[in-house]
């Protein structure tokens, strides 16, 4: 299974933009979708995960009301609709699967990980 993000690029402080990943290759029947981002100079983060079962959502607390994941489970699609962009949201942003919720928290439960697509805010 590949995992293939896009839909990264450079806005100013107050935009959107919708991040895309699509997961291709062999059946692909992970439970949860997420995302996750990494700063310049800093650790990788949780951003957003969803149930593909339920549609179940969790945010990390700094993006709660601005950014919306979603899934269409037909394209093997997760989406990342980020709204009210800030300078503090620039990071690559990383889509993942996996099996558990748990891999919000343990990225060794991820089983796939996606290249990553760069998002720029101006301020």
């Amino acid at each position: 299974v590949q995992l293939q993000a896009s839909g990264g690029g450079l806005v100013q402080a107050g935009a959107s933009l919708k991040l895309s990943c699509a997961a291709s290759g062999r059946t692909f029947s992970s439970n949860y979708m997420a995302w996750f981002r990494q700063a310049p100079g800093k650790e990788r983060e949780f951003v957003a995960i969803i149930s593909r079962n339920d549609d179940t959502t969790l945010y990390e607390e700094s993006v709660k009301g601005r950014f919306t994941i979603s899934t269409d489970n037909a394209k093997n699609t997760v989406y990342l609709q980020m709204n009210s962009l800030k300078p503090d949201d620039t990071a690559v942003y990383f889509c993942a699967a996996g099996a558990t919720v748990g891999i919000s928290r343990y990225g060794n439960l991820v089983d796939f990980w996606g290249q990553g697509t760069l998002v720029t805010v101006s301020s």
